[in-house]
């Protein structure tokens, strides 16, 4: 009887031994936690990389968008100050023709009036452009920072995973 109860007990801590090593094969070693760790970070860095790049890639579209609407808003200042210069000599021409209070030298003046009004419209929509495109190359350049510094990340996370591989 005694025999029986020694062997059932052998059998059972025989077993119990073998069930903790199976788990202890199961369970992850902290090298392949590392790597699994890793690998999360380099998806990641990759999914800020991609997302940083089509935010610079954007900002540099609005930065090009500015520019020419800077060039056209500077176009057309110009040829409002060409209008005003030759509504000024015209002005002067009819001045001392007619006199300064004939209609048609208010009419000129009147006309001097809308052009110098346009041209500081102008005036006021190329600071405002110059002010958006130096907001857009700040965000470009700060996107490009970010594109570095994800890159630097990738590199690091990849060459972890490199190092724990080769340490198991």
């Amino acid at each position: 009887m005694s025999g029986h109860f020694y062997r059932r007990g052998a059998l059972g801590l025989a077993m119990a031994g073998l069930l903790s090593v199976g788990a202890f094969a199961q369970s992850p070693t902290p090298q392949q936690q590392d790597i699994h760790q890793d690998k999360k970070d380099i998806r990641t860095d990759r999914k800020d990389l991609r997302s940083d790049r089509k935010d610079r890639n954007a900002d540099q579209r609005d930065i090009n968008k500015d520019k020419r609407d800077v060039r056209s808003d500077r176009a057309d200042r110009n040829a409002d100050q060409r209008d005003i210069n030759r509504d000024k000599r015209q002005l002067a021409r009819t001045d001392a023709k007619y006199g300064a209070n004939s209609a048609k030298a208010k009419a000129e003046r009147k006309d001097l009036r809308a052009d110098r009004k346009d041209r500081n419209k102008d005036q006021r929509d190329i600071n405002k452009d110059k002010r958006d495109l130096h907001k857009d190359r700040v965000d470009r350049n700060k996107d490009q920072k970010d594109i570095h510094k994800d890159k630097k990340d990738l590199r690091k996370d990849r060459k972890d995973v490199r190092h724990d591989r080769r340490s198991q």
